[in-house]
């Protein structure tokens, strides 16, 4: 099969290019570089299969026919800068919702099937069910990001209704593992190397989040693909576990051997549309018989033995 991946040279879009490579799939890549790394794609860029586009998703003329002869979309690119979305509120509209728009209507024009998104479990906001179903109710958005995301995946559902597409909505919890390169653990490490006998930690600490190894989330996209067959699929990503923010603390500075001070910035929330619990149901995906491999205390420490090399 020949897949088109937006983002492929992202953290997790290039994991899923190595995945789909070592499948047997011939994939064609397409990033702007405006944060993914070439380096992440060295290995695909050894492989005849591979071919990679270098372009925005806001230019359907460079877009349009590079995704053309694709059966599948798999569509990870966006501005994942939650914490900063207020400062430019036109990027998340832009990177997020009119990207995807210009994603369709390229696989429209070429007749392109199916198209597997990354949502986020940011479109729940702050909701009252925990563990949060793929039919909670939605109540106010509480970030630019999850509501351009939200705004996204009405456009996937509009388009697999009107043009007979097939899609799969993802609503991941954050995702760690290697080639990770911003969130937390990113943030704790870089703080910790530079100071290592204090650390500041945005909101109170007691934030619970819930986080998935980026390879166990391909291999929950994977069995999607393979096993759901409605006309839009939507299945969170997650584990059936949530730590605290100072939990992961614990686990970082104890890897470390460090005992630093911690100071907070304080209130529940460590930015505006940081959801102060998350915790979503995956019992849908998990019906399909996947399962995690590794607990959020594995894939934190995962990360940071990626990070402290530097790479």
């Amino acid at each position: 099969m020949r897949v088109f991946v937006t983002g492929a040279a992202g953290f997790i879009g290039s994991h899923m290019v190595d995945h789909l490579l070592a499948r047997g799939h011939s994939v064609v890549g397409f990033d702007n570089f405006s944060t993914g790394q070439r380096a992440f794609l060295q290995r695909a860029m050894n492989q005849p299969q591979f071919t990679l586009h270098e372009g925005d998703l806001l230019d359907r003329a460079t877009l349009t026919p590079a995704i053309e002869g694709s059966e599948l979309v798999i569509h990870f690119a966006a501005n994942a800068d939650v914490r900063f979305g207020t400062q430019h509120p036109r990027k998340d509209l832009d990177q997020n919702t009119i990207a995807t728009w210009n994603v369709l209507e390229a696989m429209r024009e070429h007749s392109c099937g199916r198209i597997a998104f990354s949502s986020t479990g940011s479109v729940y906001g702050e909701p009252k069910i925990f563990p949060t179903p793929e039919t909670c109710p939605f109540p106010v958005q509480t970030s630019l990001y999850g509501a351009s995301k939200l705004a996204a995946e009405g456009l996937i559902q509009a388009y697999c209704e009107g043009f007979g597409m097939q899609g799969y909505i993802f609503r991941f919890v954050s995702i760690l593992g290697e080639r990770y390169w911003h969130g937390h653990v990113f943030d704790f490490y870089q703080q910790l190397a530079e100071h290592p006998n204090r650390l500041h930690v945005l909101g109170d600490g007691h934030q619970r989040k819930s986080y998935l190894y980026v390879h166990d989330c391909l291999d929950a996209i994977f069995v999607a693909l393979d096993r759901a067959n409605e006309k839009v699929n939507v299945f969170n990503l997650g584990t059936d576990e949530y730590c605290e923010v100072n939990d992961s603390i614990r686990w970082i500075c104890e890897h470390l051997g460090l005992s630093p001070t911690l100071t907070y910035s304080g209130g529940e929330r460590g930015w505006i549309g940081d959801s102060p619990f998350i915790l979503l149901d995956c019992s849908r995906i998990r019906a399909l018989g996947w399962r995690p491999r590794l607990t959020i205390r594995e894939a934190v420490l995962a990360t940071l033995k990626y990070v402290s090399l530097g790479r």
